[in-house]
């Protein structure tokens, strides 16, 4: 997540009810993850995209809540250096969730929580979620808000982010969110677009959980097991039956 993000993301929530909201949400995901991947077969772990914020309880909550700091590379293009202090034995490494600096299948789990929102265009996400294989040698797990949660949870308007992608941008430019009118900040997606993005690198084993807000879905949950995906550079692939954890 940019740097220039930081200090606006879910700033609309600021306060002690959006801070447990957020917090909740994350528990789910948390667990669902939990669900899927055995903590304790894991040596290398990589959470991509931390953020430098210290200061809601909700921010890197993977680091917070995984039992095993000394194994987590945590990568970001913000400096999260001071991580490594807070969590004793982690390691931050400054750069580009698009281009990692890892060879192929360096970790376990490749980790990365509400950072594919905001890496830019399709393309750039497409290329992100194939780093993040690139780099696993088994497990990969990415989040990102759903689009079609009627609350736009970067802005807290309703409904806007329905309309025709153009016309939603040129609506924020005139309420002078600026920031977040630009596809380089803020790209929303939704299940067909990360399926889409599954069937374009051929994933072989992946599904998507999804979680709730308000009662809505709030989260995709994107989790694939790249153990036997050897050439993720390659174009196409077939249609894959999907499930959801509510």
């Amino acid at each position: 997540m940019s740097a220039k993000i930081n200090h606006k993301y879910y700033s609309v929530f600021a306060g002690e009810w959006g801070s447990r909201e957020a917090l909740r949400v994350r528990r789910k995901i948390f667990h669902q993850l939990s669900a899927v991947v055995e903590f304790a077969e894991l040596q290398k772990v990589l959470d991509v995209g931390i953020t430098a914020d210290k200061s809601r309880r909700e921010n890197n909550f993977f680091e917070n809540w995984f039992p095993c700091k000394r194994i987590i590379t945590a990568l970001s293009d913000q400096d999260g250096a001071w991580m490594e202090q807070d969590y004793p034995g982690l390691h931050f490494v400054q750069g580009d969730g698009r281009a990692m600096p890892f060879a192929d299948k360096s970790f376990d789990l490749v980790f990365s929580s509400a950072t594919l929102e905001h890496v830019g265009s399709y393309d750039n996400q497409l290329i992100f979620i194939k780093e993040c294989c690139r780099v696993s040698r088994r497990h990969v797990f990415i989040t990102t808000p759903n689009r079609w949660h009627p609350i736009e949870l970067h802005t807290c308007l309703p409904m806007l982010h329905w309309l025709p992608v153009p016309i939603h941008r040129e609506i924020l430019k005139m309420l002078g969110l600026h920031l977040f009118a630009k596809e380089e900040n803020l790209n929303l997606l939704d299940q067909d677009a990360l399926k889409k993005i599954a069937r374009t690198l051929e994933l072989k084993k992946y599904t998507i959980f999804t979680v709730t807000f308000l009662k809505f879905t709030s989260n995709l949950l994107l989790y694939a097991d790249v153990t036997t995906d050897t050439a993720i550079s390659h174009i196409g692939g077939r249609k894959k039956r999907l499930s959801s954890y509510e």
